[in-house]
């Protein structure tokens, strides 16, 4: 007989090897899908991949598609342990997968550009991660944003890649106009959460919101807060009620919220300030960097955020009364 398993064993430790390894790949998948947003956590992972088939099964499929590509590229390639297993390697490849079946449609070979796309940005990763370094800056999602823009702006010249294209208007060219009704504001508050993974649905936003609060209320908080602080500096700048609506305003605020109240800077009031401040700047650059990017066919994606949460990172040892964790 083999010998009882002893007290201080883990279930975890009990399973085989096989079981255990398909049981990590999973995990390691889900808190790719969660570090999105941030947060290193199964359970908040789940809650987005369920909010990403709420949208549709296609955001789902190729999302998890994504995830899987990047992370496994990064396995295959070296990456450390802890960046694997807390998702550090997969969040882009979410973001990849979702944002190309969007702009490309539902096709074997935009299954295919996921995975060449994923495995670029694998290499992306850990590329600005090494650049980034010295000035104590994660790549947060430029690797997602080089690539995807790279591959839309490039689409059109190739029919396999283009074919079926159903194009990406903003909600405002069929509806113009700048008077916000309370449907509008209320529906672009949740919508600019789901946003960040270029879903306008309310009830897909309100799904994502639950997500980040299972695994921090106050990272919920801040997502919460920053969504509706974008709507209302578009609103107050003129932007298009219908964009409002849709949350165009509201995702870059949101990530700039998160990373800066409490996940890259320590919590303090002028922390809070500070990071008020940034989310409305991200909100404020995205019509500008819209406007950029449609001139070359390409898409403003989550570049605000990138561009403003560097800066104001970069700020931080000059600011006495700022301070990044440890």
């Amino acid at each position: 007989m083999p010998p009882a398993p002893s007290a201080g064993e883990s279930a975890g430790e009990r399973r085989p090897p096989a079981v255990r390894r398909a049981l990590d790949a999973c995990l390691s998948i889900l808190r790719g899908v969660a570090q999105v947003e941030f947060q290193p956590n199964q359970w908040t992972g789940l809650f987005f991949v369920a909010a990403l088939f709420a949208g549709g099964w296609r955001f789902g499929a190729f999302g998890l598609l994504g995830t899987a590509a990047a992370t496994l590229t990064a396995y295959l390639l070296g990456s450390s342990p802890g960046r694997l297993t807390t998702g550090l390697e997969g969040y882009c490849g979410t973001l990849i997968g979702v944002s190309l079946v969007l702009y490309l449609g539902v096709s074997w070979m935009t299954a295919a550009l996921v995975v060449g796309g994923a495995v670029a940005g694998s290499v992306l990763t850990s590329a600005l991660t090494v650049l980034l370094k010295p000035y104590d800056l994660p790549p947060f999602t430029a690797p997602f944003c080089v690539v995807t823009l790279v591959m839309v702006i490039g689409g059109p010249s190739y029919a396999r890649v283009w074919d079926r294209h159903a194009g990406a208007a903003p909600p405002s060219a069929s509806d113009p106009g700048t008077a916000m009704s309370w449907h509008d504001f209320w529906h672009g508050g949740l919508n600019g959460l789901g946003q960040v993974f270029f879903q306008d649905r309310w009830y897909v936003g309100l799904i994502f919101l639950a997500g980040l609060a299972v695994a921090s209320p106050v990272a919920a908080a801040a997502a919460a807060a920053a969504s509706v602080l974008g709507l209302l500096v578009g609103w107050f700048l003129g932007a298009q009620a219908a964009d409002l609506g849709a949350g165009l305003y509201g995702y870059n605020a949101v990530l700039t919220g998160i990373a800066l109240v409490g996940t890259f800077l320590v919590r303090s009031p002028a922390g809070l300030a500070y990071a008020a401040v940034g989310a409305a700047t991200a909100a404020a650059l995205t019509a500008g960097l819209s406007n950029l990017f449609t001139v070359v066919g390409g898409h403003t994606l989550t570049w605000p955020f990138v561009l403003v949460t560097w800066v104001f990172l970069a700020a931080v040892p000059y600011l006495s009364a700022l301070r990044r964790p440890g």
